[in-house]
């Protein structure tokens, strides 16, 4: 069967030309992603550690109370209800038709108990309850928990040795497979896309829980495989042709071209289902993994292989490492 390409195999897209300018878009998008992390974790000069993005409670700590309606539920009405009520800064998420709720209050207005206008105590559960009302029918209290502000820290800190973790062992799993030329190119090239789906996030406000980071975890899995596959073919390219590095990387990125953006649009209609249809709930995840696999892909295009020419990548290097020289020349 012959395999569908949207571009020719032996396509002659000069993309090595274009590098200084894939590389100083690649670098001004990674300097305004930081800058606006930056921003807002050191505003008007004063140092807000958890100012950087606008952090969930999965974070911040605070209170989630799960609860159902007999009726869907307007997001934006029960947001009002519930600052009417005294509970500002609630964040509301539906969950599959819309009838199962999640809210989700910051630590101070996280108290496990509040006593009422009418003198009666009630928990943070019933407070959300009082304030919804009968405006959609009976509501049912499914959960209601507290994270505490430590817990968050924790969930943080190990979000960031998670990242760590994943991009350490990027750099040692492709320099055993490759050379330490080409884990450095993979390594720096999966960097700028998660500073980039970071640096959204910094911009637009839009919260940040574990589904983000989730999120941004799949994207460095994503971006690492599509660059790996480019490699591959550089590798099997020098050791094929006769030509100069900056030709190899050419023919390499062509020949790949087609598998890659058909890969890419098929990660991207996946995911964009995801947004669409899979709830408030899974919305920041998909958003972040949207981004990823836009910038993921254009990276692996435009950015790892003249990252890899920049970094002097030959012939030489892929050629099989000699340990002993003199036995080799003994050798009919």
């Amino acid at each position: 069967m012959k395999p569908f390409n949207l571009f020719p195999y032996d396509s002659k897209i000069d993309f090595m030309r274009l590098r200084w300018v894939s590389l100083a878009i690649a670098a001004l998008l990674v300097l305004t992603s930081i800058g606006a992390m930056l921003y807002h974790t050191f505003p008007g000069g004063r140092f807000e550690p958890l100012g950087t993005f606008n952090y969930a409670i999965d974070f911040t700590g605070g209170a989630a109370v799960e609860l159902r309606t007999q009726r869907p539920a307007s997001v934006d009405d029960v947001r009002e209800r519930l600052a009417a009520a005294g509970l500002d800064g609630a964040q509301v998420q539906t969950l599959g038709t819309g009838t199962e709720l999640i809210v989700r209050l910051q630590p101070s207005d996280a108290d496990t108990a509040r006593t009422g206008t009418d003198g009666e105590v009630r928990s943070i559960g019933q407070q959300v309850s009082a304030a919804l009302g009968d405006r959609w029918g009976r509501v049912e209290i499914l959960r209601s928990e507290q994270v505490g502000a430590q817990v968050g820290a924790e969930l943080a800190t190990n979000g960031i040795w998670a990242l760590i973790f994943v991009i350490v062992g990027f750099l040692l799993y492709i320099s055993f497979r490759f050379e330490l030329k080409f884990a450095m190119a993979a390594t720096l090239t999966t960097m700028h896309d998660v500073i980039i789906v970071l640096g959204w996030f910094a911009i637009t406000r839009h919260p940040f829980d574990l589904t983000v980071l989730a999120g941004v975890l799949s994207v460095l899995g994503f971006s690492i495989n599509d660059t790996i596959v480019v490699f591959d073919r550089i590798r099997e390219n020098f050791r094929g042709m006769r030509a100069d590095a900056s030709t190899v990387l050419n023919v390499s990125i062509n020949q790949t071209l087609s598998r890659t953006v058909i890969t890419s649009f098929a990660a991207f209609l996946t995911v964009l289902a995801l947004y669409l249809y899979g709830g408030d709930s899974l919305r920041g995840m998909a958003e972040s993994q949207l981004i990823g696999v836009v910038i993921g892909t254009v990276s692996t295009i435009f950015l790892a292989c003249p990252l890899l020419l920049k970094f002097g990548v030959s012939k030489q290097d892929l050629m099989p490492k000699v340990s002993n020289e003199e036995e080799l020349a003994r050798r009919p």
